[in-house]
């Protein structure tokens, strides 16, 4: 019995191992630098951070009267004081707007407006030839196919 519980204990404090250590290290020096080659491209066209794209693409592909916060931060993976601030700069912008909420008269929506919708079409063309760069020219098809089984084991 004793020996039973000492491989239990033991085996719940394991490290991981290097295999581990690698890959982890490798996904986010990987992200890091497609992000990075990616943000590039757009600042080089003038655009703004790939951030305001990920803002104004949940908004067009949201219900046309808008989203909560709460609902960008969830789809979008920002903390709540990160997403405040980037909404206020694009709003600032013109590129979206927010209106009091009809369910609940304390909150808001956040609603994309027409300049919005097409600064977000102006940046796709950039955007997409940077991910080709990023990705596409670097893994095959078959190669991008396991690579996405392989990260949605990860996300699931």
């Amino acid at each position: 019995m004793q020996m039973h519980l000492y491989v239990i204990v033991r085996s719940m404090k394991k490290e991981p191992g290097e295999t581990t250590i690698r890959v982890w290290a490798r996904l986010l020096r990987a992200q890091h630098a497609a992000q990075s080659q990616v943000e590039k491209a757009l600042k080089d066209a003038g655009f703004p951070p790939l951030s305001w794209y990920d803002v104004l693409l949940e908004l067009e592909r949201g219900d046309q009267a808008g989203q909560r916060p709460f609902e960008l931060e969830r789809h979008l993976l920002l903390p709540q004081y990160g997403l405040s601030r980037l909404l206020d700069r694009i709003e600032a912008a013109g590129y979206l707007e927010r209106r009091p909420c009809a369910d609940d008269a304390r909150g808001q929506v956040v609603v994309i407006t027409r300049a919005g919708r097409q600064l977000r079409r102006k940046i796709w063309p950039t955007y997409s030839a940077a991910l080709k760069t990023a990705v596409s020219d670097r893994l095959s098809g078959k190669e991008q196919e396991t690579l996405g089984m392989l990260l949605g084991k990860l996300i699931n």
